[in-house]
């Protein structure tokens, strides 16, 4: 009898092994799961980090811009420009494209680009996008409120390199936009 019972001793004690050996084998199995979901977790953060940091560039700079009175100077515009790089932190700058766009919208809502000047990297550089003259697609409701005046157009764009490159493993454009109205009314010219 005392040998049966230390049969099925050792029967529960194999038993308790097994079950130690099934807790390896499931951490083993969700180990990959859960790693995956943390540095998804992190990469997503950090884009839309970056995202904020986009929003905040085109923001800046189209205030900045708006706040002039009548005349802006090439060198002003340029250390406008230059901010990017300040706001962007802790993210390069480099990939930053930003454009700033002067657009005069008539009393019957056509809208014209005036000027326009842009930043590649923290480059100033004299061609844009927007040619002066050319048509300025606005959205409907900013031509309903600036029929007659002047609005500025303040564009950034950047390329968001994955960090990791596990979860997304291709760059993603990330683009802002925003517009303003002078704030001492008419226009703004640059020189």
């Amino acid at each position: 009898m005392f040998a049966r019972l230390r049969r099925i001793k050792q029967a529960l004690q194999g038993f308790a092994l097994a079950e130690r050996g099934v807790a390896v084998i499931e951490f083993a199995l969700i180990l990959p799961i859960m790693l995956l979901v943390y540095l998804g977790s992190v990469e997503a953060g950090s884009l839309i980090s970056t995202d904020r940091k986009v929003q905040a560039v085109a923001g800046a700079i189209g205030d900045l811009v708006a706040r002039a009175d009548k005349r802006l100077s090439t060198a002003q515009m340029q250390d406008y420009f230059r901010a990017a790089s300040g706001i962007m932190t802790p993210y390069s700058p480099d990939p930053v494209l930003q454009v700033v766009t002067v657009i005069a919208v008539d009393n019957n809502g056509a809208a014209t680009v005036s000027w326009s000047r842009q930043s590649v990297g923290g480059v100033y550089s004299g061609t844009t996008p927007h040619p002066p003259g050319s048509a300025y697609p606005l959205p409907a409701e900013m031509i309903a409120i600036s029929k007659g005046q002047t609005v500025i157009a303040s564009e950034a764009s950047y390329s968001y390199v994955p960090l990791f490159g596990l979860i997304f493993n291709q760059p993603i454009n990330l683009y802002r936009s925003s517009f303003y109205q002078p704030r001492f009314g008419g226009t703004i010219t640059i020189n």
